[in-house]
């Protein structure tokens, strides 16, 4: 098994893809859009404008214009070099044992098909919001976004990051609607059950809340859903029992609902335990959060699984519906 994956020639293809994109005149909007988006706070939730027309039909020449176009490429390019860079120590690895996909994500894949704008909402608490990264472009949503943006180069993803720091199913519930069902997304990330773990709550009445949140997310237009369950670490591990009920009930409510899950908790300890990499390498001096080689690492691997389940769907492949996820045993 090879200890570290090509990533700088993937990211130097993307760059180029994405240069010769945005030096042609109706890539421009979409440059500033994304430079702008770059930028923006995690918990943002609003959807990038469409250009205008008269955006889309200007050509570059200016100097202001050509200084926006130089900056957008900059940033891509400074977003791919990190991809890698951050890795060149420690490879990000999928555990040992193998993998399997994550199951159908027939929303995202029929609108990459069809060329039409993707929509994903990445909700949950701080570890969505990206506690303990060292700045917004290192959170799990953004990372996430640059991977399927650079396999994509073609495509309008959109990640938006609704993470609210302290929060756990009942409070979730609360912004259920707003925040995920109103924006119509095509896949919903939900992060959720560890703040439960935390404060002693009742393992059953958080699953409870996730089945029925995703009861609602799917009657409201039947999103893609992936659950991301608690992250290994050692403010979790010391309430090792109802954190494994947890992961338990979260597994089944994904079975139950036919969605998908990551299992974020045997992903990390796979890192762990048969990785020989030491906890502090991917989580902060709390104990709790993750850093950031753990919120990329944990990125690229969901990012892998998103492509792979969208990559079978596009070549017709079957994917059953009790097939979802990594499961190292």
């Amino acid at each position: 098994m090879s200890s570290l994956r090509p990533f700088f020639p993937t990211a130097w293809l993307a760059v180029s893809a994405a240069a010769l994109l945005l030096l042609m005149p109706v890539s421009q909007s979409r440059a500033q859009a994304q430079a702008a988006q770059a930028t923006q706070v995690p918990a943002q939730t609003v959807n990038p404008a469409p250009a205008s027309p008269s955006q889309t039909t200007v050509a570059v020449s200016s100097p202001e214009q050509r200084g926006i176009t130089s900056r957008a490429i900059d940033k891509v390019k400074q977003v791919a070099k990190s991809a890698g860079d951050i890795f060149s120590r420690v490879p990000c690895l999928p555990p040992k044992d193998g993998s399997k996909t994550m199951g159908s994500l027939p929303h995202v894949a029929a609108k990459l098909v069809a060329g039409q704008p993707v929509v994903i909402v990445a909700f949950g608490s701080s570890s969505t919001a990206g506690y303990g990264a060292s700045s917004p472009d290192f959170n799990y949503p953004n990372r996430l976004a640059a991977q399927l943006r650079r396999h994509y180069p073609s495509a309008d993803i959109t990640v938006i990051n609704a993470g609210v720091g302290g929060e756990d199913a009942p409070e979730m519930m609360k912004r259920l609607q707003t925040q995920v069902i109103d924006v119509h997304p095509d896949m919903v990330i939900w992060q959720v059950g560890t703040n439960a773990v935390l404060r002693n709550l009742d393992p059953g009445d958080t699953a409870k809340l996730v089945e029925e949140g995703i009861s609602h997310i799917q009657a409201a237009g039947g999103a893609d859903i992936v659950l991301v369950d608690p992250q290994y670490s050692p403010a979790v591990n010391q309430r090792k029992e109802s954190a494994g009920k947890m992961i338990k009930l979260l597994g089944k409510v994904a079975e139950l609902r036919h969605v998908g899950i990551f299992p974020r908790f045997e992903v990390m300890r796979d890192w762990h335990e048969n990785q020989s990499i030491p906890v502090e390498s991917f989580v902060i001096s709390d104990g709790l959060h993750m850093n950031d080689w753990g919120y990329a690492c944990f990125a690229q691997l969901l990012g892998d699984d998103i492509i792979r389940s969208v990559g079978q769907i596009k070549l017709g492949v079957n994917v059953p519906a009790d097939v979802r996820t990594y499961r190292p045993m």
